[in-house]
């Protein structure tokens, strides 16, 4: 009877859909991944989603947003770090994926 349920489970994806552990938008920084921003990464902090995040770490429960419009000697936006519970999503399933369900 186990073995039939084993048989019956959808098949399990080779590769996890999870976001990267840590991930950055700046390209100077030694976390961005431009094919991973390309998907579109989406992140709840403490809950709420949030649209400002330029960068989070979430083995260490941390983000980076920006500060109100505030900008620093460099043009770059101004960022403020804040720690708590951090959970990345993919907005868009993988190119692979989208050209088979059209099938």
């Amino acid at each position: 009877m186990r073995a039939d349920a084993a048989r019956r489970a959808p098949p399990i994806p080779a590769m996890a859909e999870v976001p990267p552990d840590r991930l950055s938008v700046d390209p100077a920084s030694p976390f961005y991944d431009e094919a991973t921003l390309a998907r579109g990464v989406g992140v709840k902090f403490r809950g709420v989603e949030r649209r400002d995040v330029e960068e989070y770490c979430v083995s260490e429960s941390w983000i980076r947003a920006a500060a109100g419009k505030a900008l620093d000697r460099r043009g770059q936006p101004l960022v403020i770090k804040m720690t708590g519970t951090v959970e990345p999503y993919f907005l868009r399933p993988p190119p692979e994926a989208a050209g088979q369900d059209r099938g």
